[in-house]
Protein backbone atom coordinates (compact mmCIF):
# COMPACT_ATOMS: atom_id res chain seq x y z
CA UNK A 1 0.00 0.00 0.00
CA UNK A 2 1.73 3.65 -0.94
CA UNK A 3 0.34 6.88 0.47
CA UNK A 4 0.55 8.18 -2.82
CA UNK A 5 1.23 6.86 -6.66
CA UNK A 6 2.30 9.08 -9.32
CA UNK A 7 1.24 7.12 -12.87
CA UNK A 8 1.85 8.06 -16.27
CA UNK A 9 4.76 10.73 -15.46
CA UNK A 10 8.05 11.74 -17.91
CA UNK A 11 11.57 11.71 -15.99
CA UNK A 12 14.43 14.14 -16.34
CA UNK A 13 16.55 11.27 -17.29
CA UNK A 14 14.60 10.69 -20.33
CA UNK A 15 12.58 7.73 -19.33
CA UNK A 16 8.69 8.52 -19.72
CA UNK A 17 5.02 6.74 -18.91
CA UNK A 18 6.40 5.63 -15.58
CA UNK A 19 5.06 5.16 -11.90
CA UNK A 20 6.31 6.44 -8.75
CA UNK A 21 5.01 5.02 -5.56
CA UNK A 22 5.48 7.01 -2.14
CA UNK A 23 5.71 5.52 1.59
CA UNK A 24 6.17 7.02 4.83
CA UNK A 25 7.54 10.25 2.69
CA UNK A 26 9.91 8.40 0.64
CA UNK A 27 10.51 7.23 -2.72
CA UNK A 28 9.36 3.11 -2.67
CA UNK A 29 9.53 2.64 -6.31
CA UNK A 30 9.55 3.40 -9.92
CA UNK A 31 8.41 1.39 -12.18
CA UNK A 32 6.20 0.79 -15.26
CA UNK A 33 2.57 0.13 -14.66
CA UNK A 34 3.10 -0.22 -10.73
CA UNK A 35 1.08 -2.72 -9.08
CA UNK A 36 -0.40 -1.69 -5.65
CA UNK A 37 -3.41 0.29 -3.84
CA UNK A 38 -2.43 3.77 -3.49
CA UNK A 39 -4.26 6.56 -0.60
CA UNK A 40 -4.06 9.15 -3.45
CA UNK A 41 -3.17 9.32 -7.21
CA UNK A 42 -1.98 11.82 -9.24
CA UNK A 43 -2.02 11.53 -13.03
CA UNK A 44 0.80 12.91 -14.65
CA UNK A 45 -0.53 12.51 -18.34
CA UNK A 46 3.17 12.20 -19.55
CA UNK A 47 4.27 15.73 -17.95
CA UNK A 48 7.80 15.79 -16.37
CA UNK A 49 8.20 14.70 -12.74
CA UNK A 50 11.33 16.73 -11.18
CA UNK A 51 13.20 17.36 -8.53
CA UNK A 52 12.50 20.01 -6.52
CA UNK A 53 14.23 23.93 -7.69
CA UNK A 54 16.91 24.66 -5.48
CA UNK A 55 18.52 28.25 -5.36
CA UNK A 56 22.47 27.80 -4.00
CA UNK A 57 22.72 31.57 -3.76
CA UNK A 58 20.49 34.27 -2.37
CA UNK A 59 19.94 37.13 -0.31
CA UNK A 60 17.15 36.63 1.90
CA UNK A 61 17.81 38.72 4.43
CA UNK A 62 16.95 41.56 1.75
CA UNK A 63 14.67 40.42 0.02
CA UNK A 64 11.43 42.08 -0.73
CA UNK A 65 12.56 45.25 0.57
CA UNK A 66 12.80 46.95 -3.09
CA UNK A 67 12.50 50.86 -2.60
CA UNK A 68 13.60 51.17 1.26
CA UNK A 69 15.01 53.70 1.51
CA UNK A 70 15.82 54.41 -2.15
CA UNK A 71 15.53 53.13 -5.14
CA UNK A 72 18.86 51.79 -6.89
CA UNK A 73 18.94 54.53 -9.98
CA UNK A 74 22.32 53.31 -11.58
CA UNK A 75 22.06 50.24 -11.61
CA UNK A 76 25.49 49.69 -9.97
CA UNK A 77 26.58 47.00 -7.45
CA UNK A 78 28.10 49.93 -5.22
CA UNK A 79 24.92 51.58 -5.39
CA UNK A 80 23.12 48.44 -4.27
CA UNK A 81 25.44 47.94 -1.12
CA UNK A 82 25.16 51.46 -0.18
CA UNK A 83 21.16 51.45 0.11
CA UNK A 84 21.57 48.09 2.00
CA UNK A 85 23.79 49.93 4.42
CA UNK A 86 21.34 52.33 4.72
CA UNK A 87 18.62 50.31 5.16
CA UNK A 88 20.35 48.09 7.72
CA UNK A 89 19.98 50.31 10.68
CA UNK A 90 16.24 50.84 10.10
CA UNK A 91 15.79 46.78 10.20
CA UNK A 92 13.37 45.11 12.30
CA UNK A 93 13.70 41.51 13.47
CA UNK A 94 9.82 41.11 12.63
CA UNK A 95 10.20 42.59 9.45
CA UNK A 96 12.88 40.54 8.24
CA UNK A 97 10.93 37.45 9.32
CA UNK A 98 8.09 38.38 7.81
CA UNK A 99 9.50 39.21 4.42
CA UNK A 100 11.49 36.15 4.37
CA UNK A 101 8.39 34.41 5.21
CA UNK A 102 6.51 35.69 2.82
CA UNK A 103 9.22 34.92 -0.07
CA UNK A 104 9.40 31.27 1.08
CA UNK A 105 5.64 31.08 0.67
CA UNK A 106 6.42 32.23 -3.32
CA UNK A 107 9.02 29.88 -3.30
CA UNK A 108 6.81 26.76 -2.51
CA UNK A 109 4.81 28.04 -4.99
CA UNK A 110 7.52 27.60 -7.91
CA UNK A 111 8.51 23.84 -6.84
CA UNK A 112 11.61 25.88 -4.64
CA UNK A 113 12.53 24.00 -1.94
CA UNK A 114 15.76 24.38 -0.81
CA UNK A 115 17.99 27.90 -0.50
CA UNK A 116 21.16 28.65 0.22
CA UNK A 117 21.26 32.27 1.28
CA UNK A 118 23.97 34.49 2.83
CA UNK A 119 22.83 36.74 5.62
CA UNK A 120 25.10 39.46 6.09
CA UNK A 121 27.17 39.82 9.38
CA UNK A 122 28.43 43.35 9.63
CA UNK A 123 25.83 44.56 11.91
CA UNK A 124 26.90 44.75 15.96
CA UNK A 125 22.87 43.05 16.24
CA UNK A 126 23.30 40.18 14.58
CA UNK A 127 19.88 41.02 13.72
CA UNK A 128 19.66 39.29 9.88
CA UNK A 129 21.23 36.18 11.54
CA UNK A 130 18.47 35.88 14.62
CA UNK A 131 16.17 36.27 12.12
CA UNK A 132 16.78 33.84 9.46
CA UNK A 133 17.58 31.37 12.36
CA UNK A 134 14.19 31.77 13.12
CA UNK A 135 12.45 31.49 9.71
CA UNK A 136 15.27 28.61 9.09
CA UNK A 137 13.17 26.70 11.84
CA UNK A 138 10.04 27.70 10.69
CA UNK A 139 10.42 26.68 7.07
CA UNK A 140 11.79 23.23 8.16
CA UNK A 141 9.24 21.29 7.22
CA UNK A 142 8.99 22.49 3.73
CA UNK A 143 11.90 23.98 2.46
CA UNK A 144 15.71 22.97 3.32
CA UNK A 145 17.18 26.91 4.43
CA UNK A 146 21.13 26.98 4.53
CA UNK A 147 22.25 30.12 5.87
CA UNK A 148 25.81 31.57 4.91
CA UNK A 149 27.68 34.20 7.35
CA UNK A 150 28.43 36.92 5.03
CA UNK A 151 30.45 39.88 5.77
CA UNK A 152 28.65 42.05 3.11
CA UNK A 153 31.28 44.95 3.87
CA UNK A 154 34.33 42.85 4.06
CA UNK A 155 35.88 40.55 6.67
CA UNK A 156 39.28 42.53 6.95
CA UNK A 157 37.27 45.67 6.07
CA UNK A 158 34.70 45.77 8.51
CA UNK A 159 35.49 47.07 12.03
CA UNK A 160 34.49 43.90 14.15
CA UNK A 161 33.48 41.70 11.40
CA UNK A 162 36.03 38.83 12.33
CA UNK A 163 34.59 38.01 15.83
CA UNK A 164 31.19 38.81 14.57
CA UNK A 165 31.25 36.33 11.82
CA UNK A 166 32.49 33.64 14.68
CA UNK A 167 29.41 34.56 16.80
CA UNK A 168 27.15 33.89 13.73
CA UNK A 169 28.79 30.16 13.22
CA UNK A 170 28.22 29.73 17.11
CA UNK A 171 24.61 30.58 16.99
CA UNK A 172 24.36 27.74 14.28
CA UNK A 173 24.80 29.85 10.81
CA UNK A 174 25.87 26.58 8.15
CA UNK A 175 28.19 28.01 6.02
CA UNK A 176 31.03 30.74 5.94
CA UNK A 177 31.14 33.57 3.33
CA UNK A 178 32.78 36.40 2.51
CA UNK A 179 33.56 38.84 -0.64
CA UNK A 180 37.42 38.91 -0.91
CA UNK A 181 36.98 41.53 -3.80
CA UNK A 182 35.79 43.86 -1.73
CA UNK A 183 38.20 44.38 0.73
CA UNK A 184 40.72 47.34 0.12
CA UNK A 185 43.50 45.81 -1.13
CA UNK A 186 43.87 42.73 -3.44
CA UNK A 187 46.02 41.07 -0.59
CA UNK A 188 43.60 41.24 1.69
CA UNK A 189 41.38 39.98 -0.07
CA UNK A 190 43.74 36.92 -0.50
CA UNK A 191 44.44 36.94 3.18
CA UNK A 192 40.33 37.15 3.53
CA UNK A 193 40.26 34.06 1.23
CA UNK A 194 43.27 32.24 3.74
CA UNK A 195 41.20 33.23 7.00
CA UNK A 196 37.84 31.88 5.99
CA UNK A 197 39.40 28.92 4.53
CA UNK A 198 41.23 28.05 7.81
CA UNK A 199 37.97 28.86 9.59
CA UNK A 200 35.53 26.43 7.43
CA UNK A 201 38.15 23.96 7.97
CA UNK A 202 38.64 24.23 11.87
CA UNK A 203 35.22 24.25 12.57
CA UNK A 204 34.31 21.47 9.68
CA UNK A 205 31.75 23.36 8.06
CA UNK A 206 31.10 24.46 3.93
CA UNK A 207 32.71 27.65 2.47
CA UNK A 208 30.66 29.85 -0.23
CA UNK A 209 32.41 32.73 -1.24
CA UNK A 210 31.51 36.13 -3.28
CA UNK A 211 34.35 35.55 -5.55
CA UNK A 212 35.43 38.19 -8.05
CA UNK A 213 32.10 39.84 -8.74
CA UNK A 214 33.85 42.58 -10.56
CA UNK A 215 34.59 43.19 -14.32
CA UNK A 216 37.83 43.35 -13.40
CA UNK A 217 40.12 40.67 -15.36
CA UNK A 218 42.94 41.24 -12.12
CA UNK A 219 40.78 39.88 -9.63
CA UNK A 220 41.77 36.20 -9.35
CA UNK A 221 40.51 35.22 -5.73
CA UNK A 222 39.06 32.48 -7.06
CA UNK A 223 42.56 31.19 -8.04
CA UNK A 224 43.48 31.71 -4.00
CA UNK A 225 40.32 29.84 -2.83
CA UNK A 226 41.28 26.84 -5.23
CA UNK A 227 44.70 26.99 -3.91
CA UNK A 228 43.36 27.05 -0.22
CA UNK A 229 41.36 24.35 -1.22
CA UNK A 230 43.87 22.32 -1.70
CA UNK A 231 46.36 23.09 0.93
CA UNK A 232 43.05 22.57 3.62
CA UNK A 233 41.65 19.68 2.16
CA UNK A 234 38.37 21.25 1.56
CA UNK A 235 37.67 19.20 -1.61
CA UNK A 236 33.75 19.24 -2.49
CA UNK A 237 33.25 21.76 -0.11
CA UNK A 238 33.96 24.97 -1.62
CA UNK A 239 32.15 27.18 -3.73
CA UNK A 240 32.90 30.17 -5.51
CA UNK A 241 29.98 32.19 -6.17
CA UNK A 242 29.72 35.55 -9.29
CA UNK A 243 33.25 34.55 -11.16
CA UNK A 244 32.14 37.41 -12.83
CA UNK A 245 35.78 38.69 -13.30
CA UNK A 246 36.32 35.39 -15.39
CA UNK A 247 34.46 36.77 -18.55
CA UNK A 248 36.90 39.66 -19.04
CA UNK A 249 40.24 37.11 -18.51
CA UNK A 250 42.33 36.50 -21.38
CA UNK A 251 42.20 33.03 -22.43
CA UNK A 252 45.52 31.79 -21.45
CA UNK A 253 45.10 32.55 -17.95
CA UNK A 254 41.91 30.62 -17.89
CA UNK A 255 43.15 27.57 -19.47
CA UNK A 256 45.51 27.61 -16.51
CA UNK A 257 43.18 28.19 -14.36
CA UNK A 258 39.83 26.24 -15.05
CA UNK A 259 42.33 22.75 -14.20
CA UNK A 260 43.24 24.02 -10.97
CA UNK A 261 39.24 24.79 -9.78
CA UNK A 262 38.47 21.01 -11.25
CA UNK A 263 41.21 19.23 -9.50
CA UNK A 264 40.30 21.84 -5.73
CA UNK A 265 37.35 20.48 -7.06
CA UNK A 266 35.47 23.80 -5.87
CA UNK A 267 31.98 24.44 -7.84
CA UNK A 268 30.71 27.49 -9.28
CA UNK A 269 27.49 29.17 -9.12
CA UNK A 270 26.24 32.11 -11.58
CA UNK A 271 23.64 34.14 -10.82
CA UNK A 272 22.67 35.06 -14.70
CA UNK A 273 19.51 37.46 -13.99
CA UNK A 274 21.75 39.85 -11.42
CA UNK A 275 25.18 38.92 -13.14
CA UNK A 276 24.16 40.63 -16.54
CA UNK A 277 22.49 43.59 -14.86
CA UNK A 278 25.16 44.48 -12.81
CA UNK A 279 28.27 44.14 -14.47
CA UNK A 280 29.72 46.06 -17.83
CA UNK A 281 27.95 49.09 -16.23
CA UNK A 282 31.06 51.27 -17.33
CA UNK A 283 31.18 49.75 -20.85
CA UNK A 284 29.88 51.44 -24.01
CA UNK A 285 30.17 49.13 -26.60
CA UNK A 286 30.88 46.40 -26.83
CA UNK A 287 29.17 45.47 -23.44
CA UNK A 288 30.22 42.63 -21.50
CA UNK A 289 27.38 40.91 -20.00
CA UNK A 290 29.29 39.82 -17.14
CA UNK A 291 28.28 35.77 -16.50
CA UNK A 292 31.27 33.58 -15.95
CA UNK A 293 32.46 30.44 -18.19
CA UNK A 294 29.80 27.88 -17.30
CA UNK A 295 30.22 26.12 -20.37
CA UNK A 296 33.97 25.48 -20.54
CA UNK A 297 33.65 24.78 -16.38
CA UNK A 298 31.25 22.25 -17.64
CA UNK A 299 33.44 20.68 -19.94
CA UNK A 300 36.22 20.21 -16.80
CA UNK A 301 33.49 18.28 -14.73
CA UNK A 302 33.30 21.11 -12.48
CA UNK A 303 29.95 21.12 -10.58
CA UNK A 304 27.97 24.41 -11.51
CA UNK A 305 24.57 26.21 -10.41
CA UNK A 306 22.43 28.70 -11.17
CA UNK A 307 21.50 30.79 -8.34
CA UNK A 308 18.70 33.83 -8.11
CA UNK A 309 20.56 35.65 -6.13
CA UNK A 310 18.11 38.72 -5.49
CA UNK A 311 14.58 39.17 -5.87
CA UNK A 312 12.89 42.85 -5.25
CA UNK A 313 15.59 44.39 -3.11
CA UNK A 314 18.87 46.95 -3.56
CA UNK A 315 20.58 45.43 -6.36
CA UNK A 316 17.27 43.44 -8.23
CA UNK A 317 14.13 45.38 -8.85
CA UNK A 318 12.64 42.50 -10.36
CA UNK A 319 12.07 38.63 -9.77
CA UNK A 320 9.55 35.98 -8.55
CA UNK A 321 11.65 32.73 -7.21
CA UNK A 322 11.01 31.37 -10.33
CA UNK A 323 14.23 29.09 -11.21
CA UNK A 324 12.99 28.29 -14.94
CA UNK A 325 13.37 31.59 -15.21
CA UNK A 326 16.97 31.90 -13.83
CA UNK A 327 18.10 28.34 -15.76
CA UNK A 328 16.57 30.25 -19.31
CA UNK A 329 18.83 33.52 -18.67
CA UNK A 330 21.44 31.48 -18.20
CA UNK A 331 21.22 29.46 -21.43
CA UNK A 332 20.82 32.41 -23.46
CA UNK A 333 23.75 34.02 -21.72
CA UNK A 334 25.94 31.28 -22.17
CA UNK A 335 24.47 30.19 -25.61
CA UNK A 336 23.92 27.28 -23.73
CA UNK A 337 22.00 26.17 -27.25
CA UNK A 338 22.39 22.76 -27.86
CA UNK A 339 19.95 20.10 -26.66
CA UNK A 340 22.43 18.75 -24.49
CA UNK A 341 23.82 21.77 -22.80
CA UNK A 342 19.85 22.98 -22.34
CA UNK A 343 19.37 20.25 -20.61
CA UNK A 344 22.39 20.99 -18.65
CA UNK A 345 20.52 24.45 -17.77
CA UNK A 346 18.29 22.36 -16.27
CA UNK A 347 20.45 20.76 -13.79
CA UNK A 348 22.04 23.69 -12.78
CA UNK A 349 18.71 24.36 -11.05
CA UNK A 350 18.25 21.00 -9.66
CA UNK A 351 20.81 18.15 -9.29
CA UNK A 352 24.12 20.57 -9.47
CA UNK A 353 23.07 23.16 -6.40
CA UNK A 354 21.88 20.30 -4.50
CA UNK A 355 25.40 18.48 -4.77
CA UNK A 356 26.82 22.41 -3.77
CA UNK A 357 24.56 22.58 -0.84
CA UNK A 358 25.14 18.67 0.12
CA UNK A 359 21.17 17.61 0.20
CA UNK A 360 20.71 14.36 1.81
CA UNK A 361 18.00 12.15 -0.23
CA UNK A 362 17.57 14.09 -3.41
CA UNK A 363 16.49 13.30 -6.34
CA UNK A 364 14.19 11.26 -8.33
CA UNK A 365 15.29 7.52 -7.22
CA UNK A 366 14.47 4.93 -4.64
CA UNK A 367 15.11 5.30 -1.20
CA UNK A 368 15.13 9.47 -1.50
CA UNK A 369 13.09 12.07 0.35
CA UNK A 370 9.32 12.14 -2.46
CA UNK A 371 10.31 15.65 -2.76
CA UNK A 372 8.99 16.68 -6.42
CA UNK A 373 7.18 18.92 -9.16
CA UNK A 374 5.01 17.79 -11.59
CA UNK A 375 5.49 20.81 -14.28
CA UNK A 376 2.86 21.50 -17.47
CA UNK A 377 5.94 20.41 -19.51
CA UNK A 378 7.17 16.87 -21.22
CA UNK A 379 11.07 17.35 -20.69
CA UNK A 380 13.45 19.81 -19.19
CA UNK A 381 13.83 21.56 -22.54
CA UNK A 382 10.21 22.13 -22.35
CA UNK A 383 9.78 23.30 -18.86
CA UNK A 384 12.65 25.72 -19.35
CA UNK A 385 11.15 26.75 -22.44
CA UNK A 386 7.63 27.59 -21.50
CA UNK A 387 8.46 27.94 -18.10
CA UNK A 388 6.54 25.52 -16.94
CA UNK A 389 3.52 25.78 -14.38
CA UNK A 390 4.08 24.11 -11.24
CA UNK A 391 1.07 21.71 -11.55
CA UNK A 392 1.94 20.00 -8.29
CA UNK A 393 4.60 20.63 -5.69
CA UNK A 394 5.14 17.62 -3.47
CA UNK A 395 7.25 17.59 0.30
CA UNK A 396 7.63 14.41 1.79
CA UNK A 397 4.70 12.75 -0.38
CA UNK A 398 2.40 15.32 0.04
CA UNK A 399 1.10 18.56 -2.09
CA UNK A 400 1.60 21.59 -0.68
CA UNK A 401 0.92 23.74 -3.87
CA UNK A 402 -0.42 23.23 -6.84
CA UNK A 403 -1.50 25.41 -9.54
CA UNK A 404 -4.14 24.48 -12.85
CA UNK A 405 -2.88 23.68 -16.36
CA UNK A 406 -2.41 27.03 -18.69
CA UNK A 407 -4.49 27.02 -20.88
CA UNK A 408 -5.77 30.18 -22.75
CA UNK A 409 -9.67 30.75 -24.02
CA UNK A 410 -9.36 31.82 -28.25
CA UNK A 411 -12.78 33.23 -29.95
CA UNK A 412 -11.46 32.72 -33.64
CA UNK A 413 -13.59 31.92 -36.59
CA UNK A 414 -12.68 28.20 -37.37
CA UNK A 415 -9.90 27.95 -34.88
CA UNK A 416 -9.46 26.43 -31.52
CA UNK A 417 -11.55 26.97 -28.43
CA UNK A 418 -8.35 27.06 -26.72
CA UNK A 419 -4.20 26.75 -26.77
CA UNK A 420 -2.18 24.99 -24.25
CA UNK A 421 1.57 26.35 -25.18
CA UNK A 422 2.53 23.08 -24.05
CA UNK A 423 0.99 20.94 -27.24
CA UNK A 424 2.29 23.80 -29.46
CA UNK A 425 5.23 22.28 -31.57
CA UNK A 426 6.88 18.84 -32.39
CA UNK A 427 5.42 16.43 -30.22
Amino acid sequence: MFDLKITNANLPDGRTGVDIGIRDGRIAAIEADLAGEAGAVIDAANQLISPPFVDTHFHMDATLSLGQPRYNESGLLLEGIQIWGELKPLLTHDAVIQRALDYCDLAVSQGLLAIRTHVDICDQRLLGVEALLEVKRQVAPYIDLQLVAFPQDGYFRYPGAIELLDRALDMGVDVVGGIPHFERTMADGAASVKALCEIAAERGLLVDLHCDETDDPLSRHIETLASETQRLGLHGRVNGSHLTSMHSMDNYYVSKLLPLIAEAEVSATANPLINIGIQGRHDTYPKRRGMTRIPEMLKYGITCAFGHDCVMDPWYSLGMGDMLEVASMGLHVAQMTSRDAMRQCFEAITTGPAKIMHLDGYGIAVGNKADMVLLQAKDPIEAIRLKATRLAVIKSGKVIASAPRRESALALPGRPSSIDASRVGPQ
